[in-house]
């Protein structure tokens, strides 16, 4: 029997989708509305701000700051925590859930992307694609550039040098750089 499911069902569950369908399309224009706003206001006007970022995340945790331009495929995906701040341009491809702790610091131009594709070529010449999530602990700081790929963990109070691509996770109190970041020693 086919797979009965909406694909906006399948994205959520971390299964193969397409993206499309009336409710995936609809959450993308949420977002997108959202984030032309953020990315124009007045960013003195920080109540503004936050209330757009209340809005558009999961989740977004007291004291917390993001500074835009900001982009994201949905937003309701994130959960970004209590006094956590990025930096301009932070990138995130929140098809799975990614969390971001409590007390974490971003730099500039860092990208969390949760989407993966078939490397197979003909599902991926047909659309399909699929997510894994992204955790980034409490207290991480992740310096500028950064790009953490789908399914990482990244533990707490760890440190990830500027320019590093983490395709596996890292475990808490240690630093690594390097591409693909590697731990070059425990905190």
């Amino acid at each position: 029997m086919a797979d009965q499911r909406s694909m906006r069902e399948r994205m959520l569950a971390g299964d193969l989708y397409r993206a499309e369908g009336p409710e995936i399309v609809a959450d993308l224009a949420r977002a997108q509305r959202l984030t032309h706003r953020i990315n124009g206001a007045d960013p003195t006007d920080r109540t503004t701000v936050r209330a757009l970022f209340a809005e558009l995340l999961g989740e977004y945790g007291a004291d917390a700051e993001i500074r835009p331009p900001f982009h994201c495929d949905y937003g309701h995906q994130i959960r970004f925590g209590a006094r956590s701040f990025a930096n301009f341009g932070l990138v995130v491809l929140d098809v799975a859930r990614v969390v971001i702790g409590e007390d974490v610091q971003i730099g500039p131009n860092v990208q969390l992307l949760t989407a993966t594709h078939p490397v197979e070529p003909q599902p991926r010449r047909e659309k399909w694609e699929s997510a894994l999530p992204i955790t980034i602990g409490d207290n991480v700081w992740l310096g500028g550039g950064t790009i953490v790929c789908p399914g990482v963990t990244i533990g707490a109070d760890t440190v990830v040098g500027a320019g590093s691509v983490v395709t596996r996770s890292l475990p808490p109190r240690v630093v690594a750089v390097g591409s693909p970041a590697r731990v070059v020693r425990e905190i």
